[in-house]
């Protein structure tokens, strides 16, 4: 067995999906305003992402027993997805980097973005529709109806995640910031391209069942990396504003730890830094509580925390799926694990 690393492996699988999405979505219209809603579609999809969630969804359907060929539609609808939702997402906290890039709404405004994001939804649906013909209708179904639940998680642990900067709640504890990382990010990043990758390839209920305790530790250290980059990171290889967590006032495993150690008159004017309108916020003070992160080691404790989970997931899928083959397929997700709070974008 030839062994593969997850970065070559994520890359050749976006340039497959990326093919398969181009191919799906419309790229032309004689209607001048309709030909722009097309190209500005193909946006977020044209630019340089990782491809994590389509290529879990076809590693695991292989390393079930299934032909990754037939999870293919599925795994272009999880891009669509991620997609739509970031366009929706950097609307939301107010970003301008997306990528490397501007953010769709920093470029053409936001009603024009918020409705490329909701054509990008609209195709997704469309997407799995296909499932129809390629998999059967029984099988379809059920593909949608975990898109369905999906979507719903997402938006919840997207509420639950805003209503706290719009309510300018400090009071949030590592439970909570488990609870929203589970349904906004692990939901969509890890169990349900478990689940559906799967599903495709023959696997029960009960098994399907199997990935969420392994999806939840998995989804969660990728958050906590994500959000560790969001401050530390190179934002020419992460493709975001340095430090933009701060200026959006999220409310991170990072900021929880810092308010939990640091003195009271500390907490009370990091609270009063990020509880500011973005605009209104100093790069001197997100340095400011960047200092005292630094001074508190917040940030080392996340990444040790981000570390933990990614070894429980390692150790919970080799126990609970001891019984696949040894395939490349299993060999190259197992290695994704570490990869993802290895990673630098």
């Amino acid at each position: 067995m030839s062994k593969v690393q997850p970065f070559e492996f994520l890359k050749e699988t976006k340039k497959q999906i990326d093919a398969h999405i181009f191919d799906f979505l419309p790229s032309a219209h004689e209607h001048p305003e309709v030909h722009q809603f097309y190209q500005m579609m193909l946006d977020y999809p044209l630019r340089a992402g990782k491809g994590l969630r389509p290529a879990i969804c076809l590693l695991i359907c292989e390393a079930f027993g299934g032909n990754p060929q037939k999870a293919m539609n599925t795994a272009a609808a999880l891009e669509l997805l991620q997609n739509w939702a970031l366009i929706h997402d950097d609307i939301e906290d107010g970003s301008d980097l997306r990528r490397g890039e501007p953010c769709l709404h920093q470029k053409h405004g936001i009603p024009i973005a918020i409705n490329v994001g909701d054509g990008l939804h609209c195709k997704m649906w469309e997407m799995l529709n296909r499932n129809a013909d390629l998999l059967g209708y029984e099988l379809a179904f059920e593909i949608v109806s975990e898109f369905a639940q999906l979507s719903n998680s997402i938006v919840e642990g997207q509420h639950i995640e805003l209503s706290w900067v719009e309510n300018n709640r400090w009071d949030i504890a590592e439970a909570d910031y488990w609870l929203m990382c589970i349904r906004k990010t692990a939901s969509y990043t890890c169990i349900t391209p478990c689940r559906v990758g799967a599903l495709i390839a023959g696997a029960s209920k009960n098994q399907m069942d199997l990935f969420f305790e392994m999806g939840k530790n998995l989804g969660v250290a990728f958050q906590i990396q994500d959000d560790v980059l969001n401050l530390i990171g190179e934002e020419k290889l992460y493709g975001k504003e340095i430090g933009g967590d701060i200026s959006e006032g999220k409310r991170t495993l990072i900021l929880i730890h810092l308010l939990n150690t640091c003195s009271q008159t500390e907490a009370n004017r990091v609270t009063e830094i990020m509880g500011q309108r973005r605009e209104d916020k100093h790069q001197d003070e997100i340095q400011e509580v960047l200092a005292l992160m630094e001074r508190y080691k917040s940030v080392q404790y996340a990444q040790r925390r981000a570390k933990t989970l990614a070894q429980q997931a390692y150790t919970q899928f080799n126990q609970t799926f001891s019984y696949l083959p040894e395939t490349q397929a299993k060999h190259i997700f197992l290695q994704l694990v570490h990869f993802l709070i290895d990673r630098e974008y």
